[in-house]
């Protein structure tokens, strides 16, 4: 945090909001944030900081105070964060290029001073363009300074970011934000499902889906949030995602190393397949003409890969010996090309 600190000091100003970089108000002060009893409010002050495990919801230098959930950590609240980065990464393999999660990262804002003055934490942060999340430091995002997230994810249950956190999101100019319910939480504090909110002229409205994953609808997405086992219907909505975003950018599952090998791969075992075949119909024409043939004639040969199988059956009827039905594919290759 110091490192941080010093880095800044000299660049505290709050930048525009132009090409995806958030601008640095504070945001309403503590006292306007609607933190109910769900939230535990504790005493830290700057100098404690750096020390702290950083496991709150919000963190406010004025008034020295850290605000943390009172729920302990469990599998329903962590689960969708965790599971909405898998289902990045396979959009992200079809798309042919890289999403990046940075997780419950700091979303930190400077004073005047260069140091920090808030710091909020998100469930999941997601890049489309990791190129752009020029963070500072493992763990922190300066709000005025940094690209923000093009996606940040907030799980509910016995809290309600609606009536706090999202102000701050706003404030910030956050692109995109969504609201999780898990079809898990037990007694949860509003209805179970997905909300996004997409920031428009300054404010933040619901929307039916989402602008950075584009068709991605708010039912499809809690489904697949909320999953065991991924469907075959939203394996093909993240497809479907995936691909509509490889055409805004020219990328398609080719451009993914991982893909682009097992396509290859699969390719290279369609073709031994093909080959093999093939040797076999050879050699069955061949042994019934009483001839010889080597155990691995004639695999090795290209022509013998390219020839059309009517040249190929037409060559092993017709040849003298394996070197005439070479010299026939051959042939038979040039006539088609």
């Amino acid at each position: 945090m110091r490192q941080l600190a010093a880095t800044r000091a000299q660049s505290a100003k709050p930048s525009s909001a132009a090409n995806g970089v958030a601008l640095s108000p504070l945001g309403p002060p503590l006292a306007k944030l609607d933190f109910d009893d769900a939230y535990r409010r504790f005493q830290l002050p700057a100098e404690a900081l750096e020390d702290h495990d950083r496991r709150f919801e919000l963190w406010d230098r004025r008034t020295r105070t850290a605000l943390e959930v009172r729920e302990p950590t469990s599998p329903y609240h962590e689960r969708p964060s965790q599971m909405l980065a898998a289902l990045a990464e396979r959009i992200a393999a079809v798309r042919g290029h890289p999403i990046r999660c940075f997780g419950t990262m700091d979303l930190t804002v400077l004073g005047a001073d260069g140091k920090p003055a808030r710091i909020m934490q998100a469930d999941q942060s997601l890049y489309l363009h990791p190129q752009r999340a020029n963070i500072v430091g493992p763990t922190a995002m300066v709000v005025g300074e940094n690209h923000c997230p093009d996606v940040v994810l907030e799980v509910d249950r016995s809290t309600d970011v609606r009536r706090h956190k999202l102000k701050l999101y706003e404030a910030w100019r956050f692109p995109e934000v969504w609201v999780e319910v898990p079809d898990d939480a037990p007694k949860p504090c509003r209805a179970r499902g997905a909300t996004i909110y997409l920031l428009d002229n300054g404010a933040f409205r619901e929307a039916d889906e989402s602008r950075a994953f584009p068709g991605w609808r708010t039912e499809e997405i809690h489904r697949a949030l909320n999953e065991n086992r991924l469907s075959e219907h939203t394996v093909a909505i993240l497809e479907r995602v995936g691909a509509a975003l490889g055409t805004q950018e020219g990328t398609g599952p080719d451009d993914d190393p991982l893909l682009r090998s097992q396509r290859q791969q699969a390719q290279a075992e369609t073709l031994a397949s093909e080959l093999a075949h093939r040797a076999a119909l050879v050699r069955h024409i061949l042994i019934s003409r009483d001839m010889n043939v080597a155990g691995d004639f004639p695999l090795h040969e290209p022509a013998f890969a390219q020839a059309d199988p009517k040249v190929l059956a037409e060559a092993a009827m017709r040849c003298a010996d394996e070197a005439d039905l070479l010299a026939r594919l051959r042939c038979g290759v040039r006539r088609q090309n």
